[in-house]
Order: C-alpha cells, then structure tokens, then sequence
C-alpha cells in the first residue's frame, strides 16, 4: 500500500505555492496591469495597440494563428 502524502507537505517542503495562490496572483497582476491601461478608453487603448503593432482585426479569424502571434508578440515585449 503506498503511503498518502498530502500536497501540502510536498509544498512546503519545495516551497512552492498552491495552484489556487498562483492563479490568485495572476488574476491580481492581470487586473492592475487593466486599470492601468484603462485610463483611455479600452477600444481606443485596443485600436492604439493593435495600430502600433500593425495588427488588423482581419487576423483574429484563424484562433490558432492569432493564438501563436500574440505569444510571440507580447513575448517580445516583454
């Protein structure tokens, strides 16, 4: 019979935080990088950013393509 170790003690051990913390925190990051951006309004900001990437809406119709774009896109910017 194989021991039950809870993930708790593999967290803590690792110092690793939970799914739940890690998604909270993303969430939190994402929403102060939005109210930050919102100071125009969001389809002005968007049309601004997609003009200055030279983005057309015509690019957002094959998921998969735009998907794999924006990574690298915002990968660059980052």
């Amino acid at each position: 019979m194989v021991d039950m170790i809870p993930n708790e003690v593999f967290r803590a051990e690792l110092d690793v935080d939970s799914i739940i913390d890690k998604m909270r925190k993303r969430r939190l990051r994402w929403f102060g990088h939005v109210k930050r951006r919102l100071q125009t309004a969001p389809e002005d900001r968007l049309k601004m950013d997609m003009k200055e990437l030279r983005l057309s809406e015509d690019m957002t119709s094959d998921r998969n393509a735009w998907s794999s774009f924006s990574r690298r896109v915002i990968g660059a910017l980052s």
